[in-house]
């Protein structure tokens, strides 16, 4: 009897959900009890091990939380931004509207600096913000907008918030793991990121790793059981349990991916290779007349953002299609004002996967009869 074939796996050139090892894959195959004190100790490693990339001097805690990176995001701004709190929310891209959504959602009061899809919020303009609104307790920033790829300047605006004496919430979900900042160096709350990103662990969970000082200040503050990180963070360290079912397989997953990323040299080694790819990436569009969105000093190494070819044979939905024939599964862009799409760097790319690519992506402009990738033609 013929074995069935295992499909040839595709190569996600996306943000995450992103492909992942092999073992990281089988590393889910053993079923975990969640109140077993072998489970309970696979959570207190991973959460020892994220904290120790952000801070050395034990005044942070890491709170995982059930779900998508965003069900993170909003808890961690649910838990803590007080009832009577205002925010700042800087925006250039999907992921900081979605954050003033979320507020919507909460009641909370906000103002936002809205930068539009091609520039990131400047120091100076955050500071005349802050300057003209003394009732702004927190500041939101992304850290890296995967909807244009733009890696924004986290250190000068962390500096202007603590000058403010405001406080300051990274969405680094695309970007942690890859891209290094400390508590050392970047005052701030909060950084919130997933297991499915830089780590190369596969969804199911986010975290926040939170000051602790800010985390024991915010007990009344949260808008929703599930998503209390107080109450979560309590629980922990009574228990060494999460409250709710956690998702077992997927920590199981993200202790292996932990391992390989040290292995891979921690965060600078990721850097090192995600650099890499993203280098080849946009040298090899580039070559084929893609135009990135972005100048190259605010590009990122972990999305890079194209418009689309103007060719009037160009349908987005064609040029998708045939790429993933070859085996290669795209984004769509975001942006409000032109049609693009995205190209991620992340995940277990190599040159080989890059170059691959590059190969189909002539064979696909042949397909369509577009002779190159320039968004003016």
């Amino acid at each position: 009897m013929n074995q069935p074939q295992t499909p040839k796996q595709p190569w996600l050139l996306t943000p995450g959900p992103i492909n992942t090892s092999q073992t990281v894959k089988q590393a889910m195959l053993q079923d975990w009890g969640s109140w077993d004190g072998d489970f309970r100790a696979m959570t207190q490693s991973l959460c020892e091990q994220l904290v120790s990339y952000v801070d050395n001097s034990g005044e942070f805690v890491c709170v995982p939380v059930q779900g998508s990176g965003t069900f993170t995001v909003e808890a961690t701004l649910g838990t803590l931004i007080p009832k009577q709190g205002k925010a700042l929310v800087l925006i250039n891209g999907a992921y900081g509207q979605r954050m003033t959504k979320i507020l919507d959602y909460m009641g909370r009061d906000y103002v936002v600096l809205d930068k539009g899809d091609y520039e990131p919020p400047r120091a100076d303009e955050v500071a005349a913000v802050l300057e003209q609104d003394a009732a702004i307790t927190h500041v939101l920033l992304v850290h890296c907008e995967t909807s244009s790829g733009i890696l924004n300047p986290v250190e000068e605006i962390a500096n202007v918030v603590e000058h403010y004496g405001r406080r300051l919430i990274i969405d680094s979900m695309s970007a942690f793991g890859a891209i290094d900042i400390h508590s050392s160096s970047v005052r701030f709350d909060a950084i919130i990121s997933s297991a499915n990103k830089c780590f190369e662990g596969v969804p199911g969970f986010g975290f926040a790793l939170i000051r602790k000082d800010a985390l024991q200040q915010s007990a009344s503050n949260a808008h929703s059981l599930s998503l209390d990180l107080y109450d979560q963070w309590h629980y922990l360290e009574n228990t060494g349990q999460w409250r709710f079912t956690p998702p077992t397989h997927v920590v199981s997953a993200f202790i292996q991916a932990l391992k390989e990323h040290e292995e891979e040299g921690g965060i600078a080694g990721r850097f090192a290779r995600y650099s890499r790819n993203q280098q080849r990436l946009v040298a090899g569009m580039r070559k084929l007349g893609f135009h990135t969105l972005l100048a190259d000093e605010w590009l990122s190494p972990i999305i890079v953002t194209f418009f689309s070819p103007g060719h009037e044979n160009f349908s987005f939905q064609r040029f998708y299609d045939l790429l993933k024939a070859h085996n290669y599964i795209i984004y769509p862009g975001k942006l409000t004002t032109a049609e693009s799409f995205r190209l991620g760097c992340i995940g277990q790319l190599y040159d080989e996967q890059i170059d691959g690519l590059l190969e189909a992506m002539v064979s696909v402009l042949d397909e369509m009869q577009i002779p190159d990738g320039n968004p003016n033609s």
